[in-house]
């Protein structure tokens, strides 16, 4: 794979998995999900309910940020 090819093959990868970190430092990984706290692997971040909050700390989503 040539070295542009192989640079857009991992923007892909990365906007089809991300990460998001909580103020408290609790992250989110939309692979792993959260399967103790009922978000099955592959959930993606928008499809999680605006009224989720941080298993840790009880923020709300917006107390997330991208990682």
């Amino acid at each position: 794979m040539r070295g542009d090819e192989q640079q857009k093959a991992m923007i892909v990868e990365r906007r089809e998995s991300m990460k998001y970190e909580c103020v408290c430092g609790y992250v989110y990984d939309e692979t792993t999900g959260d399967p103790d706290n009922g978000i099955q692997p592959g959930t993606k971040w928008e499809e999680i309910p605006d009224d989720f909050v941080c298993p840790i700390c009880g923020m709300g989503k917006d107390a997330f940020e991208e990682k």
